[in-house]
């Protein structure tokens, strides 16, 4: 696999506070990786780094550039999507793809008309009398029209309701991702995007907790519900959490052998979600 992303040593200070702490990390050519973590926990200054809009300690090459010092040449070949609400209120809709098509080279101004006809949205519409959902499947127009190799979303859905949620993720596999883009996702609703995903990352305290893919983690990560002297015997093999559920013990262990809790209870492979409070809580404890 070719790396389109490389972080060694990578850190953001703030003062006294290191809103990313020397975190390394690598992400592969055709990937679908989720970057999921608490509110403060470092991601956005993370992908201010990725995107060139903050300089850092550390090497972080992307696309085989220093997205600080060469942000110019690297927007050529990036997407970035965060709260739809970013895209200028005033403009028109014609007069939005105007300026993408006059500044953007990889912009297809016809591809972008094509879907925007499955649409609702008039051309002569400003961003601010479009609904939420609109606006959505207008910057999805957008950036599906861009020639990119890298796709960037930061909360791309925030705010709206289930069904365009469906539909934004759909039309992203269906009309964007072919299996050599790349696509970065940070989300809070993890459940929504866990089958989309190749590979997942927590970053929580400005470090990096888990860097795995979807693959793996049946091999490394195991839940077992239990109970009883059941739970006392599965206890002393160390569980990284555990937790209540209706009366029973959910526990998540890390790099054991399932054969050793065979008996103990049900086995399965926890979900992100799951995998993701057991990592941030098991670390605080």
């Amino acid at each position: 696999m070719t790396s389109l992303v490389t972080a060694h040593g990578v850190t953001k200070r703030y003062g006294d506070i290191r809103a990313v702490d020397n975190v390394s990390f690598e992400i592969e050519k055709g990937k679908i990786l989720g970057l999921i973590g608490p509110n403060g926990a470092g991601k956005t200054t993370l992908l201010k780094a990725l995107l060139g809009l903050t300089d850092c300690e550390g090497q972080l090459s992307v696309l085989g550039l220093d997205p600080f010092r060469q942000r110019k040449e690297l927007m050529q070949n990036i997407c970035f999507i965060a709260d739809v609400a970013v895209l200028p209120r005033w403009i028109r809709v014609s007069q939005l793809l105007d300026f993408i098509e006059q500044t953007h080279p990889n912009f297809s101004r016809n591809r972008a008309e094509e879907l925007l006809k499955s649409t609702k949205i008039r051309r002569d519409s400003k961003v601010r009398e479009l609904s939420k959902g609109m606006v959505t499947q207008l910057h999805l127009s957008i950036i599906t029209a861009v020639d990119a190799k890298f796709l960037v979303l930061d909360e791309p859905t925030l705010g709206l309701d289930i069904i365009f949620r469906k539909e934004f993720y759909g039309n992203l596999l269906n009309d964007y991702y072919d299996g050599e883009r790349t696509i970065l996702i940070t989300t809070h609703q993890v459940e929504e995007i866990e089958n989309l995903l190749t590979d997942i990352m927590f970053i929580n305290d400005g470090r990096i907790l888990l860097d795995a893919s979807m693959e793996a983690l049946p091999e490394s990560y195991v839940e077992l519900v239990t109970s009883g002297d059941n739970a006392d015997s599965a206890r002393h093999l160390g569980p990284i959490y555990e937790r209540d559920l209706f009366g029973k013990k959910v526990m998540t262990f890390e790099k054991i052998e399932r054969e050793k809790l065979a008996g103990f209870g049900e086995m399965h492979t926890p979900s992100i979600a799951d995998l993701f409070v057991a990592k941030i809580k098991g670390a605080a404890a």
